[in-house]
């Protein structure tokens, strides 16, 4: 299998897969327990949090270990706009149209059952975000939080987060980056967005990651939350991490999660050159073979390994199991519900209408990515176009 889809999941590194077994195999205790076994589990635990806090350059308290990504997307939203909410009386959340389903989902759950108002806003054809409705949004007076991506899922595009993050300090409005797609592959460091940005009663102040994003494993993030930052919990329990997120913690995975993002904080400048390479002559082949195509946010800055490809009068599902029949896994990037397709809301946001929405592709390059595979899909992908190109916008493609 040539395998394409790193912005879903990146493969287990063997240094994170050893770091997991020696944990638990050596602690067998509850981290919350008192005796020698709990304690023992204790150790590895907030060792693994000093460790990513030092990755994340934020406090180890600051720290808030969860589920994954959704989880702490869900707990950062929530979290800030209850607690702001209850404070302040304000009801609006600010966010722009192109977010994760982790975001949009949850804004729309808030929505309908917990007051919120939403306010969009609008991003351009790139998937960037407006800043100017952005500011106009977070200074309306009735903003009780903010959230935004460090860089977009589906297109790879980076957000101009530092200048989100002060149009919030200014307005005195709590910021929520979701950087589960960005962390490992491009530099973040939470207290230099902070200190870039300011403070002043608002800002960021809340970050979400995910182990799995970055060659740790699945089932592991964090929520970063600045120590003045308010929260409301979504679960009650033990009142373990700073009452934030009860629960019984997991120091294998989290010891995990810390040794994968070392690592990739280690490489980061080599392996982003080396995979922007391979993606850049990707991108030149497939224009030089199906010359048709439109590459999303070819000027503008991206994650190193995202190459989003919209291929005129083809379905990205039937390109998608064309390709996974010759053993290549890629992406639509769009959501699937029941198996039934649905176009890219964020292609739809972009304002590249429904055609190209559905007619969207994601590949994504990431650490086990090689010259072998970029050729590998050149070979196959002009094929794969001009069976789906006949077979029309209405059918899928059968294996």
């Amino acid at each position: 299998m040539i395998y394409l889809d790193h912005a879903a999941t990146s493969p287990l590194r063997p240094e994170a897969r050893e770091a997991w077994l020696a944990a638990s195999e050596a602690v067998p205790g509850n981290a919350s327990s008192i005796h020698g076994a709990g304690q023992a589990a204790r150790r590895v635990l907030e060792d693994a949090r000093e460790r990513l806090a030092a990755v994340l350059d934020c406090d180890p308290v600051e720290v808030v270990f969860t589920s994954g990504g959704t989880e702490s997307v869900n707990l950062g939203i929530t979290g800030l706009y209850r607690a702001r909410r209850e404070t302040t009386g304000r009801t609006a959340i600010v966010s722009p149209t192109a977010e994760h389903h982790a975001t949009v989902d949850t804004l729309a759950w808030l929505h309908a059952h917990d007051v919120a108002e939403i306010e969009w806003v609008p991003v351009d054809r790139d998937a960037v975000v407006d800043m100017e409705a952005w500011q106009s949004a977070v200074s309306s007076g009735d903003a009780a939080v903010a959230t935004i991506l460090a860089a977009n899922n589906e297109i790879g595009t980076l957000q101009p987060l530092i200048a989100a993050a002060a149009a919030c300090a200014d307005a005195g409005v709590p910021l929520h980056v979701d950087a589960v797609g960005a962390f490992g592959h491009v530099p973040l460091s939470f207290r230099a967005l902070r200190a870039e940005s300011g403070s002043r009663g608002g800002g960021l102040v809340a970050l979400s990651v995910a182990a799995h994003k970055l060659g740790g494993p699945v089932g592991v993030g964090a929520l970063v939350v600045a120590r003045e930052a308010k929260l409301e919990p979504l679960m009650h329990g033990g009142g373990q991490q700073r009452g934030i997120r009860s629960g019984t913690q997991d120091p294998a995975g989290a010891a995990a999660f810390a040794v994968a993002a070392e690592l990739a904080a280690g490489e980061l400048a080599a392996e982003a050159g080396r995979v922007r390479a391979l993606r850049d002559r990707l991108e030149a082949g497939v224009r030089a073979a199906i010359p048709e195509v439109r590459i999303s946010a070819a000027q503008a800055e991206r994650l190193p390994g995202h190459l989003h490809l919209v291929l005129p009068g083809a379905q990205g599902d039937s390109l998608l199991l064309l390709l996974d029949s010759a053993g290549i896994a890629v992406s639509t990037g769009s959501a699937c519900q029941a198996g039934v397709p649905e176009p890219s809301h964020v292609v739809l946001a972009m304002g590249l209408g429904d055609q190209a929405a559905r007619s969207a592709l994601r590949l994504t390059l990431g650490r086990t990515t090689t010259d072998a595979d970029v050729d590998a899909v050149l070979a196959a992908l002009p094929e794969a176009y001009e069976r789906a190109h006949r077979a029309g916008m209405s059918s899928r493609a059968v294996r």
